[in-house]
């Protein structure tokens, strides 16, 4: 008896975890980061949007911007409108076991901010954005001057 229950626990747990998506390598999410990247540097909202899932959130805390849904993200990232804004990343980092990463960037638009996100993927698609800027109009060289790397 007790070895039909186990049978049944490790079929149901086996049955639940089929609906997982596949699982981001770091390759791969190097590629989303800087898809994000290569997108808001042509200007191109929709391809950038495209990059997050329908339901991600991007925040930066404590709620100085929150946006939720992929729509959203659009409108903010410009929607038709071509804004004009850079974003570099100086360095990339991801677990692949718990699918969240980080990156340390430079971002122009209206003004410059060096931060670090940190972003969780889901099925292919970033899920969660949550960012920690600094307005600086320093190269990122002097910024980084006390501890370069």
């Amino acid at each position: 008896m007790r070895r039909g229950f186990v049978i049944v626990i490790v079929v149901l747990f086996a049955s639940s975890c089929a609906h997982v998506g596949a699982r981001t390598s770091q390759d791969r999410f190097e590629a989303i980061l800087q898809g994000v990247a290569e997108a808001w540097n042509a200007g191109d909202a929709a391809a950038a949007a495209n990059l997050f899932a329908e339901d991600a959130v991007y925040l930066e805390p404590p709620d100085r911007q929150l946006f939720r849904g992929r729509r959203a993200l659009y409108e903010f990232f410009g929607g038709d409108q071509k804004i004009p804004m850079s974003m570099t990343w100086h360095h990339l980092a991801f677990d692949e076991t718990a699918q969240i990463g980080f990156g340390e960037y430079t971002f122009k638009g209206t003004n410059q901010y060096h931060g670090i996100v940190v972003v969780r993927i889901r099925d292919g698609k970033i899920a969660n954005w949550r960012e920690y800027q600094y307005k600086s109009a320093e190269p990122w060289s002097v910024f980084t001057r006390e501890n370069p790397f």
